[in-house]
């Protein structure tokens, strides 16, 4: 029996848990190799959602409260996550609400999906919008990635979402990102996916055996975990785009002070982030917006 089995079945029994599910590994299917087994709860005298990892399986656990609350589309519209709750794979709801959140979520109406998708996309634009550089000379290089990375967070958790919304499917967040769009999306909105390809500059193998070496001394434990597993699995260009956000989100303030780093730290955040490979400041920008517009679309 797997670890996350083991737990899953210790969750269970804890009368707090009233409901279970697994999301990303599915036990030993081959399908899931390389993703990291996450479990979602819901919780009796839990305050607020708290994530924490027990023996290489996370643990996202929510108060139990929100498996009532979440039943109206509203609702959860505005505060749950919403993809996780719709792919997991229920092990333990003796409610009956998990499965009503996922009826719901995944029954939404063409008008209801239509409207949500609108308002990602306004959200995307607003966000795009934001990003200003200094004026009356060229942007730094902090400047330059902070437009980057930001067009891809921006890709990542509203425009991809938006996207996927025209099929009635929720994203995955898996270390099989970006294989999952090609399969998903690909071949029925290949310029949106082509833009994502873009922002990521994804590199195969070699890119991926680069940022892996990157890691060392900069504290990404946990995620160099996680892009190794993909790694030795082939997912190789779902390593990088792991390696590349999950740098970008612990190393904000290193972006921000950019001109302060010692050249050795600016050499393996560059190789992580993708300084060398990726489309930067107004370029970034420009393709993120060409995304929304092609995912307004529908093309």
């Amino acid at each position: 029996m797997q670890e996350s089995e083991k737990i899953a079945e210790r969750l269970i029994a804890d009368r707090k848990v009233r409901a279970l599910a697994v999301i990303g590994s599915h036990g030993t299917d081959e399908q899931w190799q390389g993703s990291v087994p996450t479990l979602l709860t819901f919780e009796r005298g839990l305050l607020s959602p708290h994530a924490e990892v027990r023996a290489g399986v996370r643990l996202e656990r929510l108060p139990y409260e929100k498996l009532d609350a979440w039943r109206d589309w509203e609702t959860a519209q505005a505060e749950a996550p919403l993809s996780r709750l719709a792919t997991g794979r229920v092990l333990y709801d003796p409610t009956g609400n998990f499965g009503r959140i996922q009826r719901m979520l995944l029954g939404l109406s063409p008008e209801r999906r239509a409207l949500y998708r609108e308002e990602l996309l306004h959200a995307a634009g607003e966000r795009l919008g934001g990003v200003t550089f200094t004026a009356g000379r060229g942007a730094s290089v902090s400047e330059q990635l902070t437009a980057l990375v930001t067009a891809r967070e921006v890709a990542l958790t509203q425009l991809y979402p938006a996207l996927l919304s025209r099929l009635n499917r929720w994203p995955e967040s898996e270390v099989r990102l970006p294989h999952v769009w090609r399969a998903v999306a690909g071949l029925r909105f290949p310029r949106s996916v082509y833009s994502l390809e873009r922002l990521y500059a994804f590199g195969g193998h070699d890119e991926a055996r680069r940022c892996l070496l990157a890691t060392r001394g900069l504290g990404l434990v946990e995620e160099e975990r996680r892009a190794r597993a993909a790694f030795n699995v082939g997912y190789y260009d779902g390593a990088v785009r792991l390696l590349r956000d999950e740098t970008a989100r612990t190393h904000r303030t290193d972006l921000d002070r950019w001109a302060q780093l010692s050249s050795a730290r600016q050499a393996k955040l560059s190789t992580l982030i993708g300084l060398e490979r990726s489309p930067l400041g107004p370029i970034a920008l420009e393709i993120a917006l060409e995304m929304l517009e092609h995912v307004r679309e529908g093309r």
